[in-house]
């Protein structure tokens, strides 16, 4: 599932969930780490994005 951001230079991101690896406070918000050394800052708040990518892993049940 994707999750859309805004990274620091105002542009909106858009992250696949499931390739999280790890997330960290910045000065500038939240860097959300992947696999291979890739990671992107954006401007929300670490809280904001752990409420985000918890989100794609709820599912309604029937």
């Amino acid at each position: 599932m994707f999750v859309k951001f805004v990274s620091t230079d105002r542009v909106p991101t858009v992250v696949n969930a499931a390739q999280v690896t790890f997330i960290s406070s910045v000065d500038e918000g939240t860097r959300i780490r992947f696999g291979e050394g890739r990671s992107v800052t954006v401007t929300e708040p670490m809280d904001e994005v752990l409420d985000k990518l918890n989100r794609t892993h709820s599912f309604p049940q029937d």
